[in-house]
């Protein structure tokens, strides 16, 4: 049975900090290869049964990327010119990077995203649970243990896949 329940997961989540140390150092003596196909089939198995959009805890708290053609296609979508979809919601670094200009997203509304159909790449992705080298992006993957249902229990299912012992 999937745990959802936010209050519930932060409350776990500050209780295993030290046990999420334990398990960064039980994963480097894993197969890195192993350990991706383990998680990659967690996650195909766990994230079709949340409903993401009953969460957006990670519109609350994520820094967006956003590349030039997202920017661009914001733009349409919103019927709007790019130099002033720019100046209300893209923050460009001298180094041409884009990113969200605000957290919360900008475009969330309640729970759920009002340009879901268009939401940028990195948004799409998270939590970014089936690309590889999930073993060097645990550190990471682990900062939003407590506010992601989907990395909630794909990595406490991994634990017991792999036999991880407290």
């Amino acid at each position: 049975m999937l745990i959802t329940d936010l209050d519930f997961i932060k409350k776990i989540a500050d209780e295993k900090e030290h046990e999420h140390d334990l398990f960064r150092v039980f994963l480097k003596n894993r197969d890195a290869d192993e350990v991706d196909v383990e998680v990659q089939q967690l996650n195909n198995a766990i994230t079709p049964q949340i409903d993401c959009t009953a969460c957006g805890n990670c519109c609350h708290s994520l820094m967006i990327n956003i590349t030039p053609l997202e920017a661009t296609n914001l733009a349409t979508h919103l019927g709007e010119d790019i130099s002033m979809v720019k100046a209300k919601y893209i923050e460009e670094s001298n180094e041409g990077q884009l990113i969200m200009n605000t957290i919360p997203c900008h475009f969330l509304k309640g729970t759920s995203c009002s340009i879901y159909k268009n939401r940028f790449t990195e948004c799409r992705e998270f939590p970014h649970l089936h690309k590889s080298n999930f073993k060097g992006r645990l550190f990471g993957t682990l900062q939003y243990y407590a506010m992601c249902p989907i990395i909630f229990n794909v990595v406490e299912q991994l634990k017991i896949n792999l036999g991880f012992k407290k």
